[in-house]
């Protein structure tokens, strides 16, 4: 997981450890699942989902953060992507 703080928005960026560094490709769509952007921290559960709490946008693979994310309703399953398996959602944030 990575958190970087942009503009007055923070972003959470967050993959499946199995899935770093690897390029995912299925018909047009490609996803490379770099540590820059995903960042390197390993997180449990609790910590991942607090990062999602606090944050305005998030950019999520992978099967197990994607379905935390699910459960706690923070997406919703209708608005996610599948590129080889792999679930991949984007989550921001609107604030009144």
């Amino acid at each position: 997981m990575k958190v970087v703080s942009v503009n007055g928005e923070v972003l959470v960026s967050a993959a499946d450890r199995n899935i770093l560094n690897k390029n995912l490709r299925e018909g047009k769509l490609h996803l490379k699942v770099d540590e820059e952007f995903y960042g390197n921290v390993t997180v449990n559960d609790e910590t991942f989902l607090s990062a999602l709490n606090m944050c305005t946008i998030a950019n999520l693979v992978g099967n197990h953060v994607v379905d935390m994310a699910i459960e706690h309703e923070f997406v919703d399953p209708e608005n996610i992507i599948t590129i080889c398996g792999v679930k991949h959602a984007q989550y921001a944030k609107l604030l009144e």
